[in-house]
C-alpha cells in the first residue's frame, strides 16, 4: 500500500480527531478506507487545550469532519450548528460535520450500540444489566430505552452517577448486582481493558452468567476480554467491543465521504487500524 501523504494536495479533504489522549486506531482505520478506495482524504490525530478555538478551526478551515473524545464529547454541543437525534438522545457527542461551514453533532456511539442491539436479535425478555455509569453507559442505556427494553438496570458504585442515569433514561439502579441474574449483562467499565490493572478479571461473577443469554463486552481492546472468552465457552450470544468500536468509525467515515465500503473492507481496515 502507497504511502498516505503521497498524495495530499490542496485539495485533499481534512478529517481530524480530537482527543485529551490521541491515538493511532482511528487514523489508521480512515486513511487505510481512503487509500484503498482512491478517496482525496486525510486523517489526522490532535489534541487541544482550547476545544473552543480548535471547532472554530474546524469550521473556519473548512475541515470535513472531527472526531471527539473525552473529554469534550458535552462541551461541543454548544460550539455546533445542529444537533442530531443520535446525540441529542444522551447530550454528547463524539463525531461533527462540517458542510459548508455549517456544524453537525452526531453520536455514532449510540448509533452503533442500537445498531447490534438490533441486529444482533438482543431479547427484550429478561433484565439488562449495564455496568458502569460513564459514556459508554450513557449510550447503551439511551439506546435500550429508545428500542422499548423495559427491564434495565444500572449497576453502579457511584450513587450520584448511577442513580442520575438511571433517572435519566427511565431504569433502575443498583450499586452491586446482589442476587440479580441478568438475561443482558453490558459491561461499560475498564475491567478488562488491556494494559488495566483488572485486564485479566472480570466484570461479574461466572455464576451471574449461568442464567444469562447475551454477553455485551464494551471494552474496545482486547476483541476477546475474559468475559467474552468466558460467555464463548458458555455458549452464549457475544457482542464485543471490537465490533463496537469497527461500526462506530465505519458511521463516522460514510458521515464524512458518503461511501460505505462493503463489509469485506470495513473488515480489513479494522484489522489494520488494529495491528
Amino acid at each position: 500500500m502507497r504511502e498516505i501523504a503521497t498524495g495530499i494536495t490542496k485539495d485533499t479533504t481534512l478529517c481530524i480527531s480530537l482527543s485529551g489522549r490521541p491515538g493511532n486506531t482511528g487514523t489508521r482505520f480512515h486513511n487505510y478506507l481512503y487509500d484503498v478506495l482512491g478517496l482525496d482524504f486525510v486523517y489526522k490525530s490532535f489534541t487541544t487545550s482550547d476545544i473552543t478555538q480548535a471547532i472554530a478551526g474546524v469550521r473556519g478551515l473548512r475541515i470535513r469532519g472531527c472526531a471527539v473524545s473525552m473529554p469534550w464529547k458535552h462541551d461541543v454541543l454548544a460550539l455546533v450548528d445542529e444537533v442530531d437525534a443520535s446525540a441529542a438522545a444522551i447530550d454528547a457527542v463524539n463525531t461533527i460535520v462540517n458542510t459548508d461551514g455549517h456544524l453537525v453533532a452526531y453520536n455514532t456511539d449510540y448509533q452503533a450500540v442500537a445498531h447490534l442491539l438490533t441486529s444482533r436479535g438482543v431479547p427484550h425478555q429478561g433484565t439488562v444489566a449495564v455496568l458502569g455509569s460513564g459514556g459508554m453507559a450513557k449510550a447503551t442505556v439511551a439506546a435500550l430505552r429508545d428500542l422499548h427494553y423495559l427491564d434495565v438496570v444500572v449497576v453502579a458504585r457511584n450513587e450520584h452517577t448511577g442513580r442520575e442515569l438511571a433517572s435519566k433514561y427511565g431504569a433502575g439502579w443498583r450499586p452491586e448486582l446482589g442476587d440479580l441474574h441478568p438475561a443482558t449483562v453490558v459491561n461499560c467499565t475498564p475491567v478488562g481493558m488491556a494494559g488495566g490493572a483488572d485486564s485479566e478479571a472480570l466484570p461479574v461473577s461466572v455464576n451471574v452468567l449461568e442464567d444469562a443469554w447475551v454477553v455485551f463486552d464494551m471494552v474496545p481492546m482486547p476483541a476477546e476480554t475474559p468475559l467474552v472468552v468466558e460467555a464463548r465457552r458458555r455458549g452464549l450470544t457475544v457482542i464485543t467491543g471490537a465490533e463496537v468500536m469497527s461500526l462506530q468509525a465505519l458511521e463516522q467515515f460514510v458521515l464524512y465521504t458518503g461511501v460505505r465500503p462493503d463489509p469485506g473492507l470495513v473488515e480489513a481496515a479494522t484489522a489494520f487500524s488494529r495491528a
